[in-house]
């Protein structure tokens, strides 16, 4: 039969459909990535550093990319920034011939099963929120490159005596933990220029403003062996306009209302109520905006010590306005009471006279005799009030004399207060206009 003439080709047949169907049917991709994989972390041991020579040291490049300035801690001297860190190292159990494997140049391998250099901040205090990604890219000459984003709290000396015109200078300092310079050696990824000029990431919308990205490589000597370490210095800068139109702008607008107050006369009591006014103002201005000064044990900010000298001026004046009313009340109060107790004692000592003699010999006097004596206490009556009247003018004038003197030393001291106040607000205005000039050539 026909079925049996044709069972011996029935082998052929199959074969040539299987060829037919695997030339329709190319084999996918995935297939071939997944042997290369196997193929390369079949006898792969990430415990060892991958070098076929153990004196030939690894050699990791480093780049970083700062994103943004997120806080500024000046009283625990801490900065949390964004930065886009990339480590890039070869591999040499990592690479593979391409054209073996359908030309695939680049595979993404996970972290965990592959060698990694043990890089660390020095700097480092604590990393939050920071994304995990457990894969790495490997290409076929066994480059591996490791990035990530890190949002990073790390150390910093802050300065903030120039408050709000202050620059802050934080480095970021990589090296290895475990491995020496002669086991692990470190490299920039880009030139030192393309480094320090690249802004192109950062984020231009925050309170701070990155200038620079500088970078320095060094080896550090330890008993521990020479290590070799690279520095980023992240040299930042504040915007200031929102800290001179809610700080600086009203504080000297209150002193400038408590230099209007010197107009007013010293011994005026409307000046203490007015000075107290502008006291109590201007502490309540200190408490509301005392959460906007950075507060650092390293430094004082100049502002903060143009508010305290500010604060005593205030004080001062109007503890002297308060000692001035206070001490001429006395001297008026004091002269009233001299001034009755002297014409009491000449109403006392006033009245109607007799003779002693008359009175011891109980002989009443003529007529006129006792008109004469009459007269004659009359006139000393007279001369007694006038010598009364005399004193009187005479000790208010000394006590006018007195007095002025006092109003001239109390006119004196407002003049001197009143061109300390000048010379302070010069002095403050100047300074913080060298430091916004300064602020603005950088």
């Amino acid at each position: 039969t026909l079925a049996s003439a044709m069972s011996p080709l029935w082998p052929f047949v199959l074969a040539a459909a299987s060829g037919i169907l695997a030339i329709d049917y190319p084999r996918p991709r995935s297939s071939t990535l997944h042997q290369l994989t196997k193929q390369l972390l079949q006898k792969y041991h990430k415990e060892v550093r991958p070098v076929h020579n153990w004196t030939q040291a690894t050699t990791v490049y480093l780049d970083v990319f700062v994103h943004a300035v997120l806080d500024v801690d000046a009283q625990n001297q801490k900065v949390k920034t964004s930065v886009w860190y990339c480590e890039v190292w070869n591999d040499e159990f990592l690479s593979w011939n391409s054209s073996m494997f359908d030309e695939i140049r680049e595979i993404s391998l996970p972290l965990s099963a592959v060698w990694a250099p043990d890089i660390i901040i020095n700097e480092f205090v604590d990393i939050e929120r920071s994304p995990d990604l457990p894969y790495v890219y490997v290409n076929s000459s066994g480059t591996i490159k490791h990035s990530k984003p890190i949002q990073m709290v790390s150390a910093c000396s802050l300065e903030t005596y120039a408050f709000p015109f202050d620059i802050q200078n934080c480095s970021l300092t990589f090296s290895s933990i475990l491995h020496t310079v002669e086991d692990v050696d470190l490299a920039f990824l880009r030139s030192r220029e393309d480094i320090m000029h690249n802004q192109k990431a950062f984020l231009n919308d925050s309170e701070w403003e990155l200038l620079s990205v500088s970078s320095t490589y060094n080896i550090l000597q330890s008993s521990a062996g020479d290590f070799a370490q690279i520095q980023f210095n992240v040299v930042i800068r504040r915007r200031p306009l929102a800290y001179v139109v809610s700080l600086l702008i009203p504080s000297i607008f209150l002193m400038l209302v408590d230099l209007g107050s010197f107009y007013l006369p010293p011994t005026c009591r409307a000046r203490i109520v007015f000075k107290s006014s502008v006291l109590v103002g201007y502490t309540v201005f200190r408490v509301n905006m005392s959460d906007e000064v950075p507060r650092s044990t390293v430094s004082t900010p100049l502002i903060e010590v143009f508010f305290t000298v500010c604060m005593a001026f205030l004080v001062l004046s109007l503890s002297k306005s308060i000692l001035s009313v206070k001490f001429l009340h006395d001297e008026r109060c004091s002269q009233q009471e001299q001034t009755l107790l002297c014409f009491r004692g000449d109403a006392d000592a006033d009245g109607p006279g007799m003779d002693p003699r008359a009175q011891r010999a109980g002989v009443t006097e003529p007529p006129v005799c006792q008109e004469h004596q009459a007269q004659s206490g009359a006139l000393k009556e007279v001369w007694s009030q006038l010598q009364s009247i005399s004193s009187y003018l005479q000790t208010q004038d000394q006590e006018h004399q007195q007095e002025a003197g006092w109003l001239a030393l109390l006119g004196r001291f407002d003049r001197l207060l009143f061109q300390s106040y000048l010379v302070v607000l010069g002095l403050y205005t100047v300074t913080l206009c060298s430091l916004w000039a300064s602020w603005s050539h950088l």
